[in-house]
């Protein structure tokens, strides 16, 4: 199969959906874009924008040879004529047909022949390998192969624009790092511009390129994971991606900047933004102790242990304090502070570790 040429997307979209009013203008210039949110954040809407399955008030949605959409223009073109490819959470296979017959459904244009058929099936069985499957029902297969499956069918349509809606969020752990990898490979291997939705910050980690996080139906965000994990701009950016945030007002203090949260509790940066702000502080940079610490960090927060929770070789933990904050630290840590649940604890960090972020007049 030809690789694709068409390696950017540009969607806007603007639509009322109940009480959120959706606004969503951001492009997918090749690679993988994440679209996270909360539930009810218009992620889906999206997702069927571009497929075809929802007209909106108003959009515009392209790639870099044709326009799929154009409200302005009356141009609408009917799913089959997109060609969209998606990869859905459960695979959204025909449990009534062969995986060779699965794969063939997709199949884009119509072969002119069984033979001509077949032999893009067999192409597409090997590239995947999932050749020895070919006879197969679905509900024969392991999970990871039906995924195999499925975006072998997503492929099989020769889209130019593939579409993730939580694809890995039926695997168990041990498949879902498996196939995560084989997905990550096969994606940069096809080279078209693809957009992931999941509520796993892992799977945006390990495919995506770039996020794009939606609230209420606004962007409020955009760039690449780094960029996320440095700054988040909402407290649901850095919930997802494990930060502390503390949206405050943020005022200059001789050397440093001062941030009041609205529970009235300051906290100190080396930053020098001020106004509305949101204060980010990584786990990995909160100090964990029994007694209140002499040491030069200028912040400090005090309260129970809340949670214990193994991540790897490190321990996130959920501090109760006011506000709540959450530290990571290694497990021989935990053990030599013998923590436990409701055990009163002392969480500091230094100045320098509060970042902070401009949040457009809103507290």
């Amino acid at each position: 199969m030809d690789a694709p040429t068409d390696k950017k997307l540009s969607v806007k979209v603007r639509h009322r959906l109940g009480r959120i009013e959706l606004s969503a203008d951001f492009e997918v210039n090749g690679g993988i874009t994440a679209l996270i949110g909360p539930s009810g954040a218009g992620k889906t809407s999206v997702l069927q924008t571009i497929a075809g399955l929802l007209k909106p008030d108003w959009g515009y949605i392209a790639t870099e040879s044709r326009v799929l959409l154009d409200t302005e223009r009356s141009i609408n073109l009917q799913p089959e004529e997109r060609r969209v490819g998606m990869l859905f959470q459960d695979g959204a296979l025909f449990p009534h047909m062969s995986v060779a017959r699965n794969v063939a459904y997709g199949l884009h244009p119509r072969p002119r022949s069984h033979r001509e058929r077949d032999a893009r099936v067999a192409d597409l069985l090997k590239r995947f390998r999932i050749e020895g499957l070919a006879s197969a029902k679905p509900s024969r297969i392991s999970g990871g192969e039906r995924q195999r499956v499925a975006l072998a069918r997503a492929v099989a349509t020769s889209p130019e624009i593939l579409l993730l809606d939580e694809p890995l969020s039926a695997l168990d752990s041990v498949t879902k790092g498996h196939v995560s990898a084989e997905l990550s490979q096969w994606l940069e291997e096809l080279g078209l511009p693809s957009i992931l939705v999941s509520h796993d910050f892992a799977d945006v980690v390990g495919l995506a390129d770039h996020v794009a996080i939606i609230e209420d139906g606004h962007l409020v965000q955009t760039g690449s994971k780094n960029d996320v994990l440095r700054r988040p701009a909402s407290a649901f950016a850095a919930a997802f991606a494990g930060i502390n945030f503390f949206p405050g007002t943020a005022e200059a203090r001789g050397h440093h900047t001062e941030v009041r949260s609205p529970d009235g509790v300051v906290m100190v940066s080396t930053d020098t933004l001020t106004g509305s702000v949101g204060a980010v502080i990584h786990p990995w940079d909160v100090s964990l102790s029994l007694h209140k610490p002499e040491s030069s960090a200028m912040n400090l927060l005090h309260g129970p242990v809340l949670q214990l929770s193994e991540v790897g070789s490190i321990v996130r933990v959920t501090v109760g304090s006011t506000p709540p904050i959450v530290a990571e630290i290694t497990a021989e840590s935990v053990e030599r502070l013998s923590l436990a649940l409701n055990r009163m604890v002392y969480a500091s960090w230094k100045a320098a570790a509060t970042r902070l972020v401009a949040q457009d007049g809103m507290v």
